[in-house]
């Protein structure tokens, strides 16, 4: 084949170069704007002379061309992403007086009266991700994570087609392309194409997604990026995180501009409010049109905005004092309880789980909503065959309100908690005093997997790469008995290497992690044995206390009760764990193997300091999470109700630790009273 003169290869250069810019600016059209300029056909024949091109030359193909966004070959794993600023949760309102009580905190802390400006918009039921563009062009995209830390999913944002790959000045009075642009935003599947997902699904006898923001988030931590490629996920962009080498902003809603400008989507929907009566108007509105949104929203944010505002307001342990989440009234239906399955989880204890007739609820189907417990099941007399009111708490956990007591029969089966564990026949027990029946089965393979998992998860020892599906493969092959196997692994790697998914590299890269881990702290590894009662915030009480594994495991129930936050059934349970046989042999396998935590003293600061903390019931975000950010206001989360308690926090249908608290006088607050106390903390 001759050879092309270089004005020949700068000429197919060039027009290549010009193909992805016009492309990229019919992109935007449709995709951003959805208000193209050019027919379908004219498109796809701009589309194919580049692929021909790209094809005949691909010296000259680049990441960024329009080309490219069909997917990569699949990764081995998502590698850790670290954002430069935090990508910050949000504080929630569940009712008007709950965001006139925010507007007013602002003017306090802000030392004004009058009113505040804010922009608001349609909350989304998506998953958060945000995107790097340097010089323009997209380098890096990940996911929120624990808002420090994401992980790497640029291949699969690739992948959607309202996510410019390069930026683009579609308006001449937008400012420059910054040097640097980290843009925070959320991807989401619409209605309709989550649907349509599902039939497929169906039709091929894959279990289906739960909810379209399950569907997205699913679909964006694909390690295959061409499965994302066919399914239709869009995004809004609604935040910032670091700009280098722009204009200056002044505003979030200039911001919102100018990003458009840009070629990044963000919401029609939006919208700029004189005050918070307007806020409160905008949140009526958006209710009233929810069901007839393409999409899903479970609510409206406001933010402040004026950025300085934003800047002299700052933040409260991981969220914005300048920003909140104003939460729709959730929704309820009604449906059949069509049998009770008791669950075993890591510590034993046996949940009834109620199995309903599907029903949706809020955009997402409901079939199942735990009952947490025999005393909750006897409170609210729910029986197998009743008709029952279920609402999603905070549009996200699923429970039963109450039994229409007017639809019974009278051949509703009432449920009683099995003699034996169901997935091991051991006996099962309930101290006495307490709420929860327990499987004492050692070697119950269903607190087995758990206690893998638990002892491998990210708060624990961190063994990065023992997921799930690897736990499922270790117990399954009897590769791993209990938790001391896993050190025990690099005997067996013919073995593990021969694992579906598995491999030479990722086997070795799970045993180099395993040995990692053997060099941890002494709170980790106490909270990683999965002691009852021992959450994270008990295991770095009993590490500061005891200062080693030998002295916790001699203490006495006495000696136990003398530490402020221990109560007599967290006293009980510590010593019950470590007077089992089988348990002290799996610790010292443990130190055999090399595994020498370390104590660690962590000093607590803050107006909360010192203060002890009891949650009970379903609040509107995961329990976790709100204990980090007690906990990052100074204060310590307990699992158990005693004298030393200073606060218990109710949520929804709370349990025994409410009557507990009130039998002690304990102060008892809700959900909307602890965010005051953390954000005047």
């Amino acid at each position: 084949m001759p050879r092309k003169s270089s004005s020949s290869a700068a000429d197919i250069s060039h027009e290549i170069e010009q193909l992805r810019r016009e492309i990229d600016y019919h992109n935007y059209r449709y995709y951003v704007l959805d208000n193209p300029v050019i027919s379908d056909a004219e498109y796809d024949a701009l589309f194919r002379r580049l692929v021909e091109l790209e094809d005949a030359h691909p010296e000259l193909r680049s990441p960024t061309s329009p080309t490219q966004r069909v997917g990569a070959p699949p990764a081995e794993r998502f590698e850790t992403v670290r954002h430069t600023l935090p990508m910050l949760s949000l504080n929630n309102a569940m009712a008007e007086n709950e965001l006139r009580e925010f507007d007013r905190r602002v003017q306090r802390a802000l030392e004004r009266e009058g009113p505040v400006e804010y922009v608001v918009e349609p909350k989304l039921d998506g998953t958060a991700v945000e995107l790097v563009y340097e010089n323009g062009e997209l380098t890096v995209a990940s996911t929120r994570g624990d808002g420090i830390n994401g992980e790497n999913v640029t291949a699969n944002v690739k992948t959607i087609r309202s996510v410019p790959l390069r930026l683009i000045r579609s308006d001449e009075k937008a400012p420059p392309v910054p040097a640097r642009l980290e843009v925070r935003a959320e991807v989401i599947l619409p209605k309709a194409a989550f649907r349509q997902l599902n039939d497929e699904r169906n039709k091929r006898g894959e279990p289906l997604f739960a909810n379209p923001r399950n569907a997205a988030a699913g679909s964006l931590r694909q390690l295959d990026s061409r499965i994302t490629a066919q399914r239709p996920l869009d995004i809004f962009c609604h935040g910032f995180g670091q700009i280098v080498g722009t204009t200056e902003l002044k505003s979030h809603w200039q911001f919102l501009q100018v990003i458009s400008g840009w070629g990044l989507k963000t919401n029609p929907l939006n919208q700029l409010c004189a005050d918070a009566d307007a806020v409160i108007q905008y949140h009526r509105d958006m209710a009233a049109q929810r069901a007839a949104l393409p999409y899903e929203v479970d609510g409206i944010v406001a933010k402040v905005n004026s950025l300085e505002l934003q800047r002299q307001l700052g933040e409260i342990s991981r969220s914005p004092r300048w920003a909140i989440a104003y939460k729709f009234k959730a929704q309820q239906r009604t449906t059949k309880i069509i049998g009770i399955i008791p669950s075993v989880g890591r510590t034993g204890v046996i949940t009834p789980t109620a199995q309903l007739e599907p029903v949706q609820v809020g955009g997402v189907t409901i079939s199942s909503a735990s009952l947490h417990n025999m005393d909750e099941i006897q409170r609210k007399d729910i029986r197998i065959g009743d008709t029952v009111l279920i609402e999603r708490a905070g549009d996200v956990i699923p429970y039963v309100v109450k039994v229409v007591l007017e639809k019974r029969t009278g051949h509703e089966a009432k449920f009683e908690m099995p003699k034996e564990c169901p997935a091991c026949h051991s006996e099962v027990v309930r101290e006495e005093g307490a709420t929860a029946y327990r499987c004492i089965g050692m070697s119950c393979p269903a607190k087995l997997r758990e206690s893998i998992r638990h002892f491998a998860s990210k708060h624990a020892l961190n063994i990065d790469g023992i997921g799930d599906k690897l736990v499922e493969q270790l117990t399954a092959k009897d590769l791993v008995k209990n938790v001391a196997d896993l050190y025990e692994l690099a005997k067996k790697k013919k073995e593990l290497v021969d694992l579906d998914h598995m491999g030479d590299k990722s086997a070795q890269n799970i045993l180099d992690n395993i040995e990692k881990s053997k060099k941890t702290t002494l709170a980790r590894f106490i909270y990683a044995l999965g002691i009852p009662q021992v959450g994270e915030h008990m295991a770095e009480v009993l590490a500061n206390t005891f200062r080693g594994i030998a002295a916790l495991k001699k203490a006495s129930e006495k000696k136990l009760l003398t530490v402020r936050e221990v109560g007599p059934e967290t006293a009980r349970d510590i010593r019950a764990f470590f007077k089992l046989e089988q348990n002290e042999r799996i610790i010292e396998r443990l130190q055999k193997t090399g595994v020498r935590p370390k104590a660690e003293r962590r000093q607590r600061t803050g107006k909360l300091a010192g203060k002890t903390f009891v949650l009970t019931g379903a609040l509107s975000v995961p329990r976790d999470q709100v204990a980090r950010e007690i906990e990052a206001c100074g204060a310590r989360v307990s699992g158990s109700v005693s004298k030393n308690t200073d606060y218990v926090v109710a949520g929804e249908d709370p349990g025994s630790k409410l009557d507990k608290a009130r039998e002690l006088g304990i102060k008892t607050i809700t959900e909307e009273q602890l965010r005051k106390l953390l954000g005047e903390s």
